[in-house]
């Protein structure tokens, strides 16, 4: 089944999609500090350059299903949270403006857990609006990722669309009974991690790709909070910001000075360093083969960080993959407003 994929980033989101026997043959991504990384990782997807809101969806080619991740910024809990009232947000409506104009057999968004803030309610009540009146049956959940084989604790918004002629909703795959754990992860890159060049330039002289992490002091925000998870657990959510990378485990869990102060154990200073880039991207479920480019090391941070848990992804197109093959023989069409299903 052929994809259309918006805000693709580093395409975390299109990989796990195309483990499950999709293909993306178009994609979108106006970051130009990601198009290496997508062209060299995705070299059979046409990648459209543009800002979306300069592209005509009618110049996108005709597709099974539509994916992708408006930016979360704007909705995020640790941001501003400004939502539909940032530049950012309205981004939300060019991704219906495509819905409406390709009208797929499914569409998938993703987003923080911020969209659901109850300060959001009227704008994605009526992105919603938009969807059903298209004619799509909408559902939205909100699901952690740990529970479908990524080793972090990371919670995200999934919103899909399936036609209303096909009388379903999509409900989303059990959870998996083992949960993964920063062990599972990353144990056998323990000895061989790298720090970064001189103001966090890329390293030239690694054995493993993107196997560094990025030097510098800890802010106060960053010593508020406990920042460092055992072995046994699951990672803290990876962020965008490598400043805000969680601490390696090797290191014993922060200690408590106070109220939103906290300190590194006394004797132990040298094993509190940010987990690495590639670290970072196991914790994503990238394979080692997906290799991130670029020439400062905090751009390799921000598209891990930005990015869609493969695992998590894969997990979300084998159950939509399954619902389609089911629902194949029933018509297509629009002809009907479609209905919400909200989370019970």
């Amino acid at each position: 089944m052929k994809i259309v994929s918006l805000f693709s980033g580093t395409g975390g989101l299109d990989r796990g999609f195309e483990n499950e026997g999709f293909k993306v043959i178009w994609a979108n991504e106006y970051d130009k500090s990601i198009w290496s990384t997508f062209e060299k990782n995705f070299p059979h997807t046409t990648l459209d350059k543009r800002s979306i809101i300069d592209i005509d969806p009618d110049e996108a080619p005709e597709c099974d299903g539509i994916i992708g991740g408006p930016p979360c910024q704007s909705w995020s809990e640790a941001g501003a949270a400004r939502g539909i009232n940032d530049p950012r947000g309205q981004l939300f409506n060019d991704y219906v403006k495509f819905i409406k104009a390709k009208k797929p057999r499914f569409f998938l968004a993703e987003n923080v857990q911020g969209l659901l803030f109850s300060k959001h309610s009227d704008a994605l009540d009526n992105i919603f609006k938009e969807f059903l009146k298209v004619g799509y049956n909408v559902s939205y959940h909100l699901l952690n990722s740990n529970d479908y084989g990524v080793p972090q604790d990371r919670k995200r918004v999934i919103i899909v669309g399936y036609p209303v002629s096909y009388g379903e909703h999509f409900i989303p795959p059990e959870p998996d009974e083992y949960k993964p754990t920063l062990k599972d992860a990353i144990w056998d890159l323990r000895k061989n991690g790298k720090p970064a060049l001189k103001k966090n330039k890329a390293n030239s002289k690694l054995k493993i790709p993107n196997h560094e992490y990025m030097i510098g002091g800890f802010s106060t925000m960053y010593m508020s909070r406990n920042r460092v998870r055992s072995w046994n657990e699951p990672s803290f959510t990876i962020q965008a910001g490598g400043r805000h990378a969680p601490c390696h485990p090797q290191a014993p869990k922060m200690v408590k000075v106070r109220k939103d102060k906290m300190k590194f154990k006394h004797g132990s200073t040298k094993l509190y360093r940010r987990l690495s880039v590639r670290e970072c991207a196991r914790i994503q479920t990238f394979p080692d083969s997906h290799i991130f480019h670029y020439d400062s090391v905090p751009d390799g941070y921000k598209m891990i960080g930005n990015a869609v848990a493969v695992d998590f992804a894969a997990k979300i197109a084998a159950k939509i993959r399954d619902d389609l093959k089911r629902l194949g023989n029933m018509p297509i069409d629009f002809k009907k407003k479609g209905t919400l299903k909200k989370p019970s």
